[in-house]
């Protein structure tokens, strides 16, 4: 599972560094065993690292109930183990981490190790994004727009788009500005509005925001008085 191994690098990587402005909400390591078990993940110790997220997890810490979990789902440091992947990041998704309320949310969008099932999915994205996660926003912003796992609303959409733009993340800054650009759906158009968007994303390497910023840009100035 490819998504899991990225996300559960992340969460260890997050843990370590003490936060990401794109990343997981996720608790930073307070106890000895998790400590030890992201030191052990990140210089390659697997199987050392897989028994400590192990015995963290059973005394409750929400980060290792969800690392032990990726560990599982992905077979590193010990042959993979489904069931108890999914049970591990359950118990870590009710205790309100929100990455693992987004990556379960994933799971049942994705269809992975699960039955597909939108509508599951939506209930915890919706969980992970009411708190700020920033990717649960995006993917929820995502199912308004397409009505996938809950009816078609776009203006929810919009909303769901704008805190997570506002959250830095580049794909939003786009689509928001791309609703500001057209207006419609209880958004009222503005150009300069537009522009801030798409220059955000464009300063984080979106190409099609910097060409959609140089329009603008062109368009507002062609509007000034002569």
């Amino acid at each position: 599972m490819k998504t899991a191994m990225a996300l559960a690098v992340a969460a260890v990587s997050l843990s370590m560094s003490g936060g990401a402005a794109h990343a997981d909400n996720a608790p930073k390591p307070t106890d000895l065993a998790t400590q030890n078990a992201v030191a052990d993940y990140n210089t390659g110790n697997l199987v050392a690292a897989r028994s400590e997220f192990r015995r963290a997890a059973q005394r409750g810490s929400r980060l290792a109930e969800f690392n032990y979990a990726m560990m599982l789902l992905n077979g590193e440091g010990g042959p993979a183990d489904v069931p108890e992947g999914k049970k591990w990041l359950c118990r870590a998704a009710d205790a309100n981490m929100t990455h693992a309320q987004y990556v379960y949310g994933k799971m049942y969008d994705d269809g992975q190790f699960v039955e597909k099932d939108p509508a599951e999915a939506h209930r915890w994205f919706l969980r992970a994004a009411n708190q700020g996660h920033v990717q649960a926003e995006l993917v929820l912003a995502n199912q308004f727009l397409d009505g996938r796992g809950t009816a078609r609303d776009n203006t929810q959409a919009f909303n769901w788009y704008k805190k997570a733009a506002e959250g830095g993340d580049m794909t939003a800054q786009y689509v928001a500005g791309s609703f500001y650009e057209r207006g419609g759906d209880g958004v009222e158009r503005n150009l300069n509005v537009a522009r801030a968007y798409y220059a955000a994303a464009a300063a984080q390497g979106d190409p099609a925001a910097k060409l959609k910023y140089l329009q603008l840009s062109d368009e507002l100035e062609h509007q000034k008085p002569q």
